[in-house]
């Protein structure tokens, strides 16, 4: 039997083991925002099981104050789509009819599919570009948390040297990113721009200050996360003097699982017969 002192310093040894364990696992199992942000970003530029997933969706698309509402359906070479209601209204039937001929023409025009394919892997390079610089053009904080999503805040890293236009934009914001900590998928970005931005000293045009971008993204099935909606409100002027406003936002909804091996023509099929029923209803 253990003496009472020898007891004492028993549990002194054994409560410092326990404690020593605990910290060491807490040291393990606790990453940094940035950390956090850079295993989001390996995941996204690895989204194996986005590639694995195709969709037909509905875009209702409002761009400086005009409103459209597409059905798109995505292909392994891009997506395609068919406009089916302006301002919230139906197509009239010369509009449907229109609309149909473009289809029908692009479904048989190999170089028009061509310049579609070269624009979706453009499109591509451009949103892996943009999520590659993320970790290195900006601080994050952790901000909040609600379930299993995750907020931090970001701010302009001082020594981060932007080598392109897009980069000079996102040396200029701050804003908050949130991830799903479960999957370590990005679920929202939301930017403002803090400063003025001029390229070239204002001569090839500039940014204002509190121009801002939303992106978000949801889970539509296991493992399979899309773009539900893209925000964007900018004002600046190019060349000095003609001015411009960028206001656009787009919301996808209404996913439904298309094949895999969906080519254009294959969709451009797909949505001819939509279109059709559409114009005998």
């Amino acid at each position: 039997m253990f003496a009472p002192r020898s007891r004492l310093i028993l549990s002194v040894v054994l409560l410092h083991s326990f404690l020593g364990r605990s910290v060491e696992s807490q040291v393990k199992t606790t990453i940094s925002p940035l950390e956090l942000v850079e295993t989001v970003i390996h995941n996204e530029l690895n989204r194996a099981g986005d590639r694995e997933g195709r969709w037909k969706y509905l875009l209702n698309k409002q761009v400086e104050g005009k409103q459209e509402t597409r059905e798109v359906v995505e292909t392994r070479s891009g997506s395609l789509d068919r406009l089916i209601a302006l301002a919230g209204k139906p197509l009239s039937g010369a509009e449907q009819h229109d609309e149909m001929q473009r289809i029908l023409r692009l479904s048989h025009d190999r170089a028009e599919q061509q310049k579609l394919e070269q624009a979706h892997q453009k499109n591509e390079e451009q949103y892996n570009a943009f999520l590659r610089i993320i970790p290195q053009a900006f601080l994050f904080e952790q901000a909040g948390k609600s379930g299993h999503l995750v907020k931090l805040s970001f701010k302009p890293s001082p020594s981060f040297q932007p080598s392109s236009r897009v980069e000079r934009v996102l040396q200029e914001m701050a804003g908050e990113i949130w991830v799903d900590a479960a999957q370590n998928r990005l679920a929202r970005i939301h930017g403002v721009l803090v400063n003025d931005i001029r390229f070239a000293g204002g001569f090839l045009g500039r940014l204002e200050k509190g121009g801002e971008f939303t992106l978000e993204r949801t889970e539509i099935a296991p493992d399979q996360w899309e773009v539900t909606q893209i925000a964007v409100n900018m004002r600046g002027k190019a060349v000095l003097v003609k001015n411009i406003s960028v206001q656009q936002n787009e919301l996808h909804s209404d996913f439904q699982r298309v094949s895999n091996d969906l080519n254009l023509s294959d969709a451009a099929g797909l949505l001819l017969k939509h279109g059709l029923v559409a114009a005998l209803q």
